[in-house]
């Protein structure tokens, strides 16, 4: 298992379009994957979940993987979240 902390950069944070993005990421890799916010720890292959969380601009969450890919699956994750999810929010 690894995990690696995060800062969202984009405006809206993980909030519908972008959470989307970040579950479908998530989805293409085999490890069971979860985001950790504070003391709560959610599944990162689900979206009420993700949403849940109520991530926003410059938070610091904590990306988990566990599984054959698990290294992969985080710095996958990491480099979505850091690319502000490829959109104009900057």
């Amino acid at each position: 298992m690894i995990s690696k902390e995060v800062k969202i950069v984009n405006n809206v944070g993980l909030h519908a379009r972008p959470a989307t993005f970040f579950i479908q990421k998530a989805n293409s890799y085999k490890s069971s994957i979860w985001v950790e916010r504070e003391d709560r720890k959610v599944n990162a292959k689900s979206l009420l979940g993700v949403l849940s969380l109520g991530i926003v601009k410059d938070m610091t969450v904590t990306v988990i993987a566990d599984g054959a890919d698990e290294e992969e699956a985080v710095n996958g994750l990491e480099k979505l979240i850091e690319s502000a999810f490829d959109e104009q929010y900057l």
